[in-house]
């Protein structure tokens, strides 16, 4: 452990460039066609004749990872069978959508997912508007929503995130000739989920918002200074009316105080606590600290802060980032992790890292005893959370893609000038930061590594001392 913490400095040091992306790339055809075929794959694997896909406005991503898009005022399912054929269900507000859907598939009106009191004009059950897209007695079905349970005490595929209502319609119309099971691990499965791994053009599409919300935090680190407010802060954060993929947080003193979450109008002080979060479509990054300019500003009761808390968290992000690579298992990272920064003294609780895409948490890998390998195509964040009582937070979170040398070729050849942000950023981070990564390593923020534990004094950061 004290191999990693002494090699952290708290020096001099210039800030990154920005490296946004300045236009979203789009998901192609190719790479859309290549998602129904996984899918397709999948369910045959598992002998399913049918994968009922759920989709609403806060869990849509595997839906929209079929149709290209995601229904933002009601609910939805895409019912796939094994032989190709395609049928989406949609409420009143959704239904002009089927023409952009991305893959070919007969559209049925549902409007039992529309909004309450709008019209529901439709003599047949929910049952039966289920069943005219295919489903019927005696198929094995699967039902896709947003959560893979991974419970040891409880029968997994018997436990379902998706609403009570289609569960049930699905089940009375297999009966107990049929069976319905969450298989949503389809989908996410860390080891074998369709989604996991990303070629070249879903990374090109991802890093557009995970460029942009490590961009934007660093404006407001720039901007942060006593006398602002929450709000004025916040307000670059809503960036070309692009969607979150989490609450936005920009708060000051003490979090969520009469539950509220979203930023205020209350006054950054010097001395307070300070966290700023903000995610898109492809990558969420966040800086907490503390708002003072050295040592001599933090209350006194965390005096040692930089010691006890900001140096040990940055010591084992420098330990993720230089051996996250190809081939380590998710239970090798746990184990580094744990032994860097021991969660007994420093009440971390969750993965000490994640998968990402659309949603800012798919699912993870990294756990303990994980046998499960990281991959190219897999894009990760670094998500360590270290909790001492007393002490304002340590954080700082960006995301990465894992890409093999075929994998960098294509993004080079077919995406130049996201390749070339690529490079500028593993650059900053070996050259500047000192922090050494692996060829396959691809930072997908503008701000990978980078942390200043004191927010005033912004051309001083944390670096690593060359070994």
């Amino acid at each position: 452990m004290m191999n990693f913490i002494e090699r952290i400095s708290y020096s001099k040091v210039p800030a990154p460039v920005e490296t946004s992306a300045e236009v979203p790339v789009d998901l192609i055809d190719e790479t859309m066609q290549l998602h129904k075929e996984k899918l397709i794959a999948q369910m045959k694997n598992e002998d399913l004749d049918v994968l009922l896909v759920y989709g609403d406005r806060e869990h849509g991503t595997n839906f929209g990872y079929l149709t290209g898009f995601e229904p933002r005022f009601e609910e939805a399912l895409l019912v796939l069978h094994s032989n190709g054929s395609t049928y989406l269900l949609l409420g009143n507000e959704s239904l002009r959508m089927k023409q952009y859907s991305r893959i070919e598939a007969e559209a049925i009106l549902v409007p039992y997912f529309s909004l309450p009191n709008q019209p529901m004009q439709t003599e047949k059950t929910f049952a039966e508007l289920i069943a005219s897209a295919g489903v019927k007695e005696g198929m094995c079905v699967g039902i896709a929503g947003w959560k893979m349970f991974t419970s040891s005490y409880e029968d997994n595929q018997q436990l379902f995130e998706t609403p009570y209502f289609i569960v049930n319609a699905v089940k009375e119309l297999v009966k107990d000739t049929g069976s319905v099971l969450n298989t949503t691990s389809l989908f996410i499965h860390p080891g074998t989920g369709a989604r996991t791994l990303m070629n070249a053009n879903e990374i090109a599409h991802y890093e557009f918002g995970a460029s942009l919300a490590s961009s934007r935090i660093l404006r407001v680190l720039d901007q942060l200074e006593p006398g602002k407010t929450e709000m004025e802060l916040a307000d670059g954060l809503a960036a070309y009316g692009q969607p979150n993929n989490v609450q936005t947080i920009c708060a000051t003193g003490d979090r969520f105080t009469n539950a509220v979450v979203a930023p205020r109008a209350k006054k950054v002080e010097i001395g307070d606590k300070f966290s700023v979060t903000v995610g898109y479509r492809g990558g969420l990054t966040n800086r907490s600290a503390y708002v003072v300019s050295s040592a001599e500003e933090l209350p006194t009761n965390v005096s040692d802060y930089i010691d006890a808390v900001a140096k040990p968290y940055y010591a084992a992000s420098v330990a993720w980032y230089e051996n996250v690579r190809i081939g380590m298992t998710g239970g090798e990272m746990y184990e580094l992790i744990e032994s860097v920064l021991p969660k007994s003294k420093y009440g971390w609780k969750l993965n000490p890292g994640h998968l990402t895409a659309g949603e800012e948490w798919m699912s993870s890998p990294i756990y303990p005893n994980s046998e499960i390998q990281l991959a190219s195509g897999m894009m990760l964040q670094v998500d360590i959370i270290p909790s001492i009582p007393g002490y304002g937070g340590a954080n700082a979170e960006d995301g990465i893609a894992l890409a093999d040398e075929e994998l960098r070729t294509e993004l080079a050849a077919h995406y130049p000038e996201l390749w070339e942000r690529i490079q500028i950023r593993r650059e900053y981070m070996i050259q500047t930061l000192g922090i050494q990564l692996h060829p396959e390593v691809l930072p997908m923020s503008t701000i990978n590594g980078y942390y200043r534990p004191y927010l005033l004094n912004k051309k001083y950061a944390f670096t690593v001392n060359k070994q």
